[in-house]
């Protein structure tokens, strides 16, 4: 749609069309399509700025691909343009995430009410989603799904929805299952009128909500590393990242994360691969000194 309304406001051959055919498609250049491609970094629709990055601009190049892709196979036009066309080159962003001694710093900074003026009601509550983010990676969106009678403390498991409604198991750590209880112990005290079970709740006796979760962590981060902006998800590559150096699976960080394809484990931590194979290169010896 983007595509056709750039054809119809720029393109002169587009302009008094009602309707475009296959065979107005094949009169387009590549000159046109590097047109839709800078048209993409900055355009309007109904009176809404659009703005596009790489990524952006990449994906609706990539989706007008397919389109022309499926005419020229099918022989139904006899010129494809769009294949000519580079994609813009995306480059992997360093991953945010914390050291060792900035987690340390961040549980307690969490617990110490004189530096972050928070509710003493509050810390229990915090300490356990902060603990819990640390320490099993989850998503924020599966933190504020989870139930009171999702957690099984002799198993010391927690049944957490994925995206697309799956159902997973994840584990805990004896530290992480510290927090958690004596987080429910205050929990439990809390009498609720409308018999709402959800594990963490905000000020207002409801179900916590991404957002809230995101402000407390950016909120108590700041103290500890006020150049870094963390948030959940970097709390979540935190784990991920210690969980891949202490046991070099890459196959169990992606179940663990719940990741369906072990690539995305693989692009996101790169850097650690590359430097577990050079510490690699010398452990096979051809000659004994």
């Amino acid at each position: 749609n983007v595509f056709f309304d750039f054809l119809k406001k720029n393109n002169p051959k587009f302009r008094n069309l009602k309707n475009i055919s296959l065979t107005d498609l094949e009169k387009l250049k590549v000159l046109d399509i590097e047109e839709y491609m800078e048209y993409l970094k900055y355009y309007t629709t109904n009176n809404v700025e659009r703005v596009n990055n790489n990524t952006g601009i990449k994906r609706k190049i990539s989706s007008l691909k397919s389109f022309f892709n499926y005419f020229y196979k099918n022989q139904m036009i006899n010129s494809n343009p769009v294949s000519l066309v580079s994609l813009p080159k995306l480059y992997n962003k360093e991953i945010t995430r914390l050291e060792s001694d900035e987690v340390v710093k961040l549980i307690d900074i969490v617990s110490d009410i004189k530096i972050t003026h928070s509710s003493n009601k509050n810390i229990k509550r915090d300490l356990a989603i902060i603990t819990l983010l640390l320490g099993t990676g989850i998503r924020v969106s599966e933190c504020v799904g989870i139930n009171i009678d999702d957690i099984d403390f002799e198993t010391t498991a927690i049944k957490i929805k994925r995206k697309g409604g799956k159902e997973a198991i994840i584990y805990f750590s004896d530290e992480v299952e510290k927090y958690l209880n004596d987080y429910i112990i205050e929990r439990k005290k809390i009498n609720l009128s409308n018999d709402e079970n959800a594990l963490f709740l905000s000020t207002q006796k409801k179900r916590i909500n991404v957002r809230t979760i995101e402000k407390l962590v950016k909120k108590y981060s700041s103290y500890v590393t006020p150049l870094k902006k963390i948030s959940p998800h970097k709390l979540r590559s935190t784990f991920g990242t210690n969980l891949y150096k202490e046991t070099d699976d890459i196959y169990l960080v992606a179940e663990v994360l719940g990741h369906n394809d072990v690539n995305t484990t693989k692009k996101h931590y790169a850097a650690i691969e590359d430097e577990r194979k050079r510490k690699a290169r010398n452990k096979v010896k051809l000659k004994e000194n």
